[in-house]
């Protein structure tokens, strides 16, 4: 009788801190600061995106600054991580000895839990919640692309090519608009019904009500996060130094259609533009399509900035730990927007004077404060608390 001595082959836990590499966790936990910004900027004024429709003084600079460098430019950097994220956790999975069945179920647990995750978050806290579109990108990703071959994963080289098409088209019709009206249009916002509810029970059932159309909204930026994947097949920010001339370029190319994609929106929203109904709308419409290309270039820079630190310092070690609980720093943003910034709670946004201004003040503190309990966690060799929930989900309790 023969006894099968062979290994059993099996999926292995959560990503180990001497596996992390730097440039990722920089780069999720400083573009926490611009969800921050963006998010806020949202909650005080009750819409999407969030600005100040006749700024004055100072609010005139924060808009321009806001719809250039922020708004619909932080989202996507996280999707291209996303994607990244998901190859690298596969990876880990493969080199562990798991089949590919076991590595596709390990992916497919974690990403519906990410979907269930965002339905709490929308209905608990904010309505503009991305998990769930996370989630529903990351199923779709591990069943349609993950194992595809070099050929169908070129196919999204080609989709940005297209996409860069579209914003000069865009930037074209923008340019001959503006250049053939004048008027005192502003820049179109939509009102959230949710962030100006009298009550807590209010907003969540207006959230219950917002959440599923915002996550169909977003579910489309799976061809930035198809981006991610392309990356991180060729380990793009695991090896810096060989892939420096890639990152430099990206980085000039992706900011800068995003910035000059961006800079009609921020010169009407600061009210230096005068442009009729239209074109502005149109301006919006540029604005959010440029902003695409902002992802992979953010991505960049701080890639270049990894590989220039090398070893990080305080500062940078910091940032570092906070993406390693990037999760974690999210849900606790929301948190503090309910609590801090709602009509039915403190209001602060309304209450210390100019919104905009105190927005900001407030979207910097609570980011600063993530980062020193992120730094605090990271001494303690501790894990953020979503996290750990999210893992123990998605591996069990060899977690």
């Amino acid at each position: 009788m023969s006894v099968d001595t062979a290994p059993r082959r099996t999926s292995r836990g959560p990503v180990l801190r001497t596996e992390r590499a730097l440039a990722p966790d920089l780069t999720r936990g400083a573009m926490l600061l611009i969800i921050a910004l963006a998010n806020v900027a949202g909650v005080v004024f009750a819409g999407e995106p969030g600005l100040d429709a006749t700024p004055t003084g100072i609010d005139r600079g924060l808009n321009f600054l806001l719809f250039e460098l922020v708004h619909a430019r932080g989202y996507p950097v996280f999707a291209v991580m996303f994607g990244y994220g998901l190859v690298q956790l596969a990876r880990r999975q493969d080199a562990s000895g798991a089949t590919p069945r076991q590595v596709r179920s390990v992916l497919l647990r974690r990403n519906l839990w990410l979907v269930a995750f965002g339905f709490a978050h929308a209905a608990l806290l904010y309505y503009g919640d991305f998990l769930g579109a996370y989630g529903i990108v990351g199923v779709a990703m591990t069943l349609l692309l993950l194992r595809r071959g070099e050929k169908v994963h070129r196919i999204v080289l080609v989709l940005w090519a297209v996409m860069a098409v579209e914003v000069l088209i865009l930037g074209a019709l923008v340019a001959s608009g503006i250049a053939a009206s004048g008027g005192s249009a502003p820049l179109p916002a939509g009102h959230v019904d949710s962030l100006a509810a009298p009550d807590y029970l209010a907003s969540v059932v207006h959230r219950l009500g917002e959440w599923p159309m915002h996550t169909l909204t977003v579910v489309p930026f799976i061809v930035i996060a198809w981006l991610g994947m392309w990356a991180a097949r060729r380990r793009v920010l695991e090896d810096l130094a060989r892939h420096r001339t890639l990152l430099a370029r990206t980085a000039v190319l992706g900011l800068g259609v995003a910035v000059a994609g961006g800079l009609p929106a921020g010169l009407l929203s600061a009210g230096w533009l005068p442009v009729d109904k239209p074109t502005a709308g149109l301006i919006l419409t540029l604005h959010g399509a440029s902003g695409m290309f902002a992802g992979p270039g953010y991505v960049a820079v701080f890639g270049l900035i990894a590989l220039r630190v090398g070893r990080p310092g305080p500062v940078v070690g910091a940032l570092a730990a906070l993406g390693q609980r990037s999760l974690s720093g999210y849900l606790f943003q929301s948190v503090a927007w309910l609590l801090l910034l709602a009509p039915f709670t403190l209001a602060l946004g309304q209450r210390l004077g100019d919104p905009t201004v105190s927005g900001v003040l407030i979207a910097v503190t609570i980011w600063l404060v993530s980062v020193l309990v992120a730094r605090l966690l990271d001494k303690r060799g501790q894990a953020g608390p979503a996290e750990t929930v999210l893992r123990r989900l998605a591996y069990g309790r060899r977690t």
